[in-house]
């Protein structure tokens, strides 16, 4: 089945796991996901993908041997783990974990709505 981005949404949400992964920095796909006050339980994993890459001036401050090795496994506070769901409505989205902290004070990174997918006509 192929798929086409139908909006764009890019909003932090708050997910929820039935179990927590193993690993804060390299989660799993959650069970559920709250966007603009409402519950959206993930009926399925269509698919996934991870992002290493570095955006930017952080593109620009290592060597290019090292650059490649972390593109493959990531560095620390780099990275994206992206999540293709279907909800138990039916509708299909791109959900992501950017692993970038917040702030100085947190070591966590955000979770993201990225956009609502459909099947392509």
């Amino acid at each position: 089945m192929e798929m086409q981005s139908l909006r764009f949404i890019g909003e932090a949400i708050e997910v929820e796991f039935d179990q927590a992964p193993a690993f804060e920095k390299a989660p799993d796909c959650p069970a559920r996901f709250m966007w603009r006050g409402e519950v959206h339980r993930i009926a399925e994993l269509l698919s996934e993908w991870h992002d290493f890459g570095r955006r930017g001036r952080m593109a620009e401050n290592m060597r290019p041997a090292h650059l490649a090795a972390a593109s493959r496994r990531g560095s620390w506070g780099v990275g994206r783990y992206y999540f293709r769901v279907r909800t138990e409505a039916g509708r299909v989205f791109d959900i992501y974990y950017d692993r970038a902290p917040t702030d100085s004070g947190g070591r966590k990174g955000t979770w993201f709505l990225f956009r609502e997918m459909a099947e392509a006509e």
